[in-house]
């Protein structure tokens, strides 16, 4: 017999993380424990709606859980391998973080409980994940110095938030770097989160240009699809759509999305999209329609990083991916994964806290 039941943590940041919705001090989660009575084996999911951005951030998420924990128990499911995808997809209705989290319990369940989502080189320490070093709004000091520090840390790809200081001072860091390091060298992509106005958004792209940007993500906010086709079709830097994913749940929608703003790249956010499974079908429509694409983290704890960065070496992806979030945190959860020299990697050497 199968039981769950759930934990909240409240994680504490580091360092103010700004944001251009504002600015990050603590992160509050849960996670959802998936047990084998007859075992004691037990799966973690972990449930991160994020404010301001997840569709289902609840003031009363704790009552959702303890639905689905209901739900599980009624049912009396007698092996993890019982609980099917659409089982889940028809619990999680509408509740994309809880879905991600109980998707990633089934998994680690049913390769054994031992956080092993995807049996896969990654999780045997066979390869690792190149990431993007990211870089945190804030004054120019110290936006400076998170550049300096990535660099010292063999990163060759940055990815810097902007749109909420000055944005003269932004294309001064850019200038820095790029006086430096060559396209070559350090690859250069920037956040706007959704900061520009259309109206504005022109002539900023084109500023940005002057810098060889990668790409920039979600440039202007989401739901202003044919100012955002509009920008997809001439910007100067390649767009890369974030935001504008989410709340996009069947696979029609995911398809006239896609169609109709026709980006250079989406974004995917497994914690914010509904899990894996959601991924994967963002992964092949765009693939389909020749659109490139990355993954990144939604600032979880380590639990929900390990299941994303797992998922994500099942595609060996060859460009950098956004998962190196796992060190924002005083009190995250002791795990295997390493970041050095511009990668993420599952050593053996780490233990799991929980």
């Amino acid at each position: 017999m199968l039981t769950l039941r759930h934990q909240y943590h409240l994680l504490k940041f580091k360092f103010e993380a700004g944001t251009s919705r504002g600015v990050l001090t603590e992160r509050p989660v849960w996670f959802v424990f998936l047990t084998d009575t007859r075992t004691n084996l037990c799966g973690i999911g972990e449930v991160a709606p994020l404010a301001g951005l997840s569709v289902d951030f609840f003031p009363d998420y704790e009552q959702k859980i303890a639905l689905l924990e209901k739900s599980l128990h009624q049912v009396q499911f007698r092996d993890a391998r019982d609980i099917t995808q659409e089982w889940i997809d028809q619990q999680t209705e509408n509740l994309p973080a809880l879905r991600f989290a109980l998707e990633t319990a089934v998994l680690d369940l049913q390769n054994g409980g031992k956080r092993m989502i995807a049996d896969n080189p990654f999780y045997h320490g066979a390869m690792s994940i190149p990431i993007n070093g990211l870089i945190w709004m804030g004054n120019e000091a110290f936006m400076l110095q998170q550049v300096e520090d990535k660099l010292a840390a063999g990163f060759s790809c940055l990815k810097m938030k902007i749109g909420a200081i000055d944005f003269a001072a932004e294309l001064n860091i850019l200038a820095g770097i790029r006086k430096r390091f060559s396209p070559d060298e350090i690859t250069l992509r920037v956040d706007a989160n959704g900061a520009f106005t259309p109206a504005e958004a022109p002539l900023k792209l084109a500023a940005l240009a002057d810098f060889h940007i990668h790409s920039i993500e979600q440039p202007i906010r989401q739901g202003q699809w044919d100012a955002m086709a509009q920008l997809c079709r001439v910007s100067p830097v390649p767009v890369a759509l974030d935001e504008e994913l989410i709340g996009i749940h069947s696979r029609d929608e995911k398809k006239r999305l896609l169609e109709t703003l026709r980006p250079p790249y989406i974004i995917l956010k497994p914690g914010l999209l509904g899990g894996l499974a959601a991924s994967a079908e963002w992964i092949e429509l765009a693939e389909q329609m020749g659109i490139g694409w990355w993954i990144t983290s939604a600032l979880e704890s380590n639990i929900g990083l390990n299941a994303i960065c797992q998922f994500t070496a099942s595609y060996q992806p060859a460009i950098p991916q956004g998962l190196g979030t796992g060190q924002l945190y005083h009190n995250n959860i002791d795990s295997p994964l390493v970041v050095a020299n511009g990668h993420i990697s599952y050593t053996g050497e780490g233990k799991w806290g929980m």
